[in-house]
C-alpha cells in the first residue's frame, strides 16, 4: 500500500468511474485500475463492485473511504505546512496574549518567530482568554491563547495542562481544610467577569454541585485576586505554581480538597488554518512545546 494507491482508490471512489478518475488523476485508466487491484490485493479485500456505469463501493470500500480520506487530508496538511515553512512570510500577525508572559513561554515563541520571517511584524494585545476568542472569531485577532478547549469552529493546538488550586488569606486554615465544593461556596469568593477562565471552569463547578458561591468583589486581573486574597476579602482560584508560591512565601492557604485543570492552548479560526502565517506559526509554536 502506498500514497498513490490510496488516492486512486479516494479518487474513483469520488468519481464513480475509471476513466473519470484517470482524468482527474493525469493517470491513464490502465494505470489507476492497475492501483486499485494492488490495494485491493494488499488488503486481501475487494472494494469496488464494477456497475454499467463505473464503479460502485462495496461494504467494505464504504468502510474504508472515511480512513483513506483522512490520511490523503492529513498528508495535504503536511505539506502544506512544510511549503509554509520555506516561504518568505510577510504583513502582521495580530496575536492575543493571555496570563503573564513567562508562563506562555512568549518571549521564546516571538523570538524564534522574527528569527525565522523577519519580515513579518507582530501585533500583540492582552487580555482575558475569552476575549481572545471572541476576538480571533471576528477576525480582530489572526491567532491567540485560549484556557480551555474552543469550539468545532476553532483550529487549536493544546500547549500544555495545569492546575487551579482555591486559595485564601492566610489564617483561614480551620475555614477551608477538608473542605469540598459545597462547603467552600458558603465563603467569600473574589468574582471574575465571564470572559475569564476561572469564571468558566468555577459556573461550570458549582452548577455541578447545585450550589450558588458567595461573590463579594468582581476583578479581572489574576494579580488583583491575588493582592485581595492577600488582604483577607476572600477566596479565589490560582495557579498551582503561584499559589504554592505565596503560600510558602506570605501563608497563605490552599484549599486540599479541591481542584480544577485546564488547559493552555494556542487557537485560530478552522477555515483560517492553512493561510502560510497561520500555519507556519503552529508549527513553529509546535516546536517550543513539544509533548
Amino acid at each position: 500500500m502506498d500514497l498513490t494507491q490510496l488516492r486512486a482508490f479516494v479518487t474513483v471512489a469520488r468519481e464513480g468511474n475509471l476513466t473519470r478518475a484517470a482524468e482527474r488523476l493525469h493517470l491513464t485508466q490502465p494505470a489507476v485500475s492497475l492501483q486499485i487491484k494492488s490495494l485491493q490485493a494488499s488488503l486481501n479485500l475487494q472494494l469496488f463492485h464494477r456497475t454499467p456505469s463505473g464503479m460502485s463501493l462495496t461494504d467494505d470500500g464504504a468502510k474504508l473511504l472515511p480512513f483513506a480520506e483522512r490520511v490523503m487530508e492529513s498528508v495535504a496538511e503536511f505539506r502544506q505546512g512544510a511549503a509554509a515553512l520555506h516561504s518568505t512570510l510577510s504583513g502582521t500577525l495580530a496575536i492575543g496574549t493571555i496570563l503573564d508572559p513567562e508562563f506562555i513561554r512568549l518571549g521564546a515563541f516571538l523570538k524564534r518567530l522574527v528569527e525565522t520571517y523577519p519580515q513579518l511584524s507582530t501585533q500583540l494585545q492582552q487580555g482575558m482568554s475569552g476575549w481572545v476568542l471572541q476576538q480571533v472569531r471576528s477576525g480582530a485577532l489572526d491567532v491567540g491563547y485560549y484556557l480551555g478547549t474552543p469550539g468545532k469552529e476553532f483550529h487549536s493546538q493544546t500547549l500544555t495542562t495545569f492546575t487551579y488550586n482555591v486559595v485564601a488569606p492566610k489564617g483561614w486554615k480551620n475555614r477551608v481544610a477538608g473542605k469540598g465544593w459545597e462547603a467552600l461556596a458558603q465563603l467569600p469568593w473574589i468574582w471574575t467577569p465571564p470572559e475569564s477562565a476561572h469564571f468558566r471552569l468555577l459556573t461550570k463547578t458549582f452548577a455541578e454541585y447545585k450550589v450558588v458561591p458567595n461573590k463579594v468583589a468582581l476583578v479581572d486581573q489574576e494579580m488583583s485576586m491575588l493582592d485581595l486574597v492577600k488582604s483577607g476579602v476572600g477566596l479565589s482560584l490560582i495557579r498551582e505554581s503561584i499559589a504554592l508560591r505565596e503560600a510558602h512565601a506570605h501563608g497563605l492557604v490552599i484549599a486540599d480538597r479541591v481542584s480544577l485543570s485546564t488547559e493552555l492552548s494556542f487557537i485560530a479560526l478552522a477555515k483560517r488554518k492553512q493561510e502560510p502565517t497561520i500555519a507556519a506559526t503552529f508549527a513553529l509554536l509546535q516546536a517550543l512545546w513539544p509533548h
